[in-house]
């Protein structure tokens, strides 16, 4: 059964204990895992699932957590991002594999 959160930090948590424990950050053409300094591609992850929040009253405030898995390096992770017009500038591949396009 899939878990509902009201907010963004709550899906942080609740994913941290469910193992996502990497710090990602989206780049334009890669995910960037900080703590172990690599470069995750689009064929190097899966995006288990995904939660979007939206501000109470502020379109803007518009954001969107992944838990995202590699196999290929054995880790899985956290990526936060707001979505909308704000979006990254990111790859047509990076768009696709994150279901942004």
């Amino acid at each position: 059964m899939e878990q509902n959160y009201d907010t963004l930090s709550e899906a942080i948590t609740g994913l941290q204990k469910e193992g996502y424990t990497e710090d990602l950050n989206l780049q334009p053409d890669c995910l960037h895992c900080r703590q172990a300094d690599i470069r995750l591609f689009g064929d190097d992850f899966t995006v288990d699932k995904y939660y979007r929040f939206e501000g109470p009253s502020d379109p803007a405030d518009e954001a969107i957590v992944y838990a995202i898995s590699s196999e290929k390096y054995h880790l899985k992770g956290i990526l936060v991002n707001g979505y909308g017009i704000y979006t990254e500038d990111i790859t047509d591949e990076m768009a696709a594999k994150l279901n942004m396009k």
